[in-house]
């Protein structure tokens, strides 16, 4: 059964996905900054200096007590940080598809098939066509 499985791991498939799985971690951390750093500050800008992060609907009110130390949190839905989400999603989506669409053009197109030539009926009728004349 050990070799089996290290027969298993070791094919390209598995290794192949485990580089994809380890590059796509990476890709997403890069466009997490990407959204987070750059295109969330513009979109805020043309928002109207508008910081999505921030954006919540508090549903109850923090208590504090008299030494000013939280006692029940603050409970809100934070529909900023899933506005946020979406874009993260749309953009992440653009760039995989830019990504594979430039892969696409990469791959050569698979060869034409060859011609197949004339099938044994048109070849049968040549032969009797020939034998009439």
């Amino acid at each position: 059964m050990f070799n089996d499985f290290k027969k298993f791991i070791m094919t390209g498939n598995v290794i192949d996905l485990a580089v994809a799985v380890i590059l796509a971690g990476a890709i997403g951390l890069v466009v997490k900054g990407f959204v987070a750093n750059i295109m969330m500050p513009i979109i805020g800008h043309f928002a109207g200096g508008v910081d999505f992060s921030d954006m919540k609907k508090v549903l109850d009110e923090a208590m504090l007590g008299a030494d000013g130390a939280v006692i029940t949190p603050e409970n809100a839905i934070m529909y900023g940080e899933w506005i946020n989400s979406i874009i993260n999603l749309i953009i992440v989506g653009f760039i995989l598809f830019v990504i594979i669409k430039a892969y696409n053009k990469t791959k050569t197109p698979p060869p034409a098939p060859a011609d197949p030539g004339p099938s044994e009926l048109d070849i049968l009728k040549e032969i009797r066509d020939s034998l009439k004349k």
